[in-house]
């Protein structure tokens, strides 16, 4: 009998354990499947206890997308909805404002802001979005717009990436979530969005936007029709912009979620896959100080084991989630702050709560402060 030989991690755990950079190649042969996904995940929670030993990371925030009307037709998306179709909308003012007024009630500290590109609203109703809700809650970080929005505002007002940016900042932007990112490499994006902002795009929107001081965070979506290639690669272009810029403060593996999609003939990524994501997200990724598990797309069970994986924060509340559900998602639509802290310490990690910018939240009763910077803060 001929037993299977299983590519040794050997050479890889020498350089991890020795706090070295992972080369090209290494990096792609983590993905073999023989490899076996614990003993990654005991490197990567390695790497994980370096940067934020036994602590887990959380937040209190909420969830608002303006509109789900959409220019583009992204064959993984289960959100988007054409102008006539009868599951559109389109958020008023006033319904803008309650959910900023339930986010503070709530004790959030966070606002999280993405949605449709809806042709038939200009670049003023995206800002007025942003302005409306920071001069009434000023107390609230508005992480809105992903490069996908930005570069659609660039394109209604033929104006330039800084000064889109700038603007936003100054009417209240905080910091630049993640999405948009889905994978790099063109022989996939082309397939899967082949219309929106491409990948140079989106590298441009980020790097504009660390180098006027506003903090983003990235993504990377797997599970659909990439391989281990596409998927290298795509981490490989993120550590070389955080080596320019420093500007990333997370990166979070999103699984996907193929109900009501185009590719809804695919399997979404098993617990298992979504592990080992996880675990060489956080060896490539030598240099981002943060690996986010979204419960929401992961599923809790998964989530709360990510953490042993190199994952160290759990996202937050996430109170009105619309983009994953409407593409299946089981999770619930919010988690309390009682139910996440009980899976952060049913993990054997120490909880901890944080705003955007990864500084510790004090909070005395109702009221809330920011506290001592965490790893990653500015």
């Amino acid at each position: 009998m001929i037993r299977a030989v299983h590519p040794s991690l050997d050479a890889v755990r020498e350089k991890i354990e020795a706090g070295v950079r992972l080369d090209a190649a290494e990096c792609e042969s983590l993905w073999d499947e023989r490899i076996d996904v614990h003993e990654l995940g005991e490197l990567a929670n390695l790497v994980r206890e370096r940067k934020n030993g036994n602590l887990a990371f959380y937040n209190i925030n909420t969830h608002l997308n303006p509109t789900n009307v959409c220019v583009y037709r992204c064959t993984f998306c289960a959100f988007r909805a054409d102008l006539r179709d009868a599951r559109g909308y389109v958020m008023s003012d006033e319904q803008i404002l309650a959910r900023g007024r339930e986010a503070v009630d709530a004790g959030s500290t966070e606002l999280h802001i993405v949605g449709g590109l809806h042709h038939q609203k200009d670049y003023d109703w995206y800002l007025r979005v942003i302005r409306l809700l920071h001069d009434a809650y000023p107390s609230l970080h508005l992480k809105a717009w992903t490069p996908v929005e930005i570069n659609w505002f660039c394109h209604l007002t033929k104006r330039g990436i800084r000064d889109i940016l700038v603007e936003m900042r100054d009417a209240g932007l905080g910091s630049l979530p993640g999405g948009g990112a889905e994978i790099f490499h063109p022989e996939v994006r082309d397939k899967i969005c082949e219309h929106k902002a491409d990948t140079n795009e989106w590298f441009a929107i980020h790097r504009t936007a660390h180098e006027l001081g506003l903090r983003s965070n990235a993504t990377m979506l797997y599970g659909h029709i990439e391989n281990a290639f596409h998927r290298t690669d795509h981490l490989l272009r993120l550590r070389q912009l955080q080596d320019e810029t420093g500007g990333f403060q997370t990166f979070i593996p999103l699984a996907f979620h193929p109900e009501n999609t185009r590719l809804s003939h695919l399997s979404k990524p098993s617990s298992v896959m979504s592990l080992r994501t996880m675990a060489i997200s956080r060896l490539v990724l030598d240099n981002f100080d943060h690996l986010k598990a979204y419960w929401i797309m992961l599923g809790i069970g998964t989530a709360q084991a990510a953490l042993a994986y190199g994952a160290d924060d759990l996202d937050g509340t996430v109170r009105h989630e619309l983009i994953y559900h409407d593409a299946g998602a089981t999770t619930p639509e919010i988690l309390s702050v009682e139910e996440i802290t009980r899976l952060i310490r049913e993990a054997g990690r120490e909880p901890v709560e944080r705003d955007t910018l990864y500084h510790r939240v004090e909070r005395d009763g109702t009221t809330w402060r920011t506290g001592a910077p965490l790893a990653g803060a500015r």
